[in-house]
């Protein structure tokens, strides 16, 4: 499922992540790799707060649909 339908505080692991090879170098420089946990931390008007490699990341909903948990 796309990481836009997750739910929140839920440790994650992801799947695969789409898209061209712009949007998924942009993906891996802010640590969202294939095999690597996610959590969301909130969710608002789409866009999430996610937590990776004890980071919080804003990821807009366009990308969170790209990555699959």
């Amino acid at each position: 499922m796309p990481l836009v339908l997750a739910e929140t505080g839920e440790p994650l692991i992801i799947k695969r992540i789409g898209g061209n090879p712009e949007v998924k170098q942009h993906l891996a420089d802010l640590g969202f790799n294939v095999g690597g946990q996610v959590i969301v931390v909130s969710m608002l008007g789409g866009n999430l707060i996610v937590k990776v490699k004890e980071s919080r990341i804003a990821v807009s909903e366009e990308l969170a649909k790209r990555i699959m948990v």
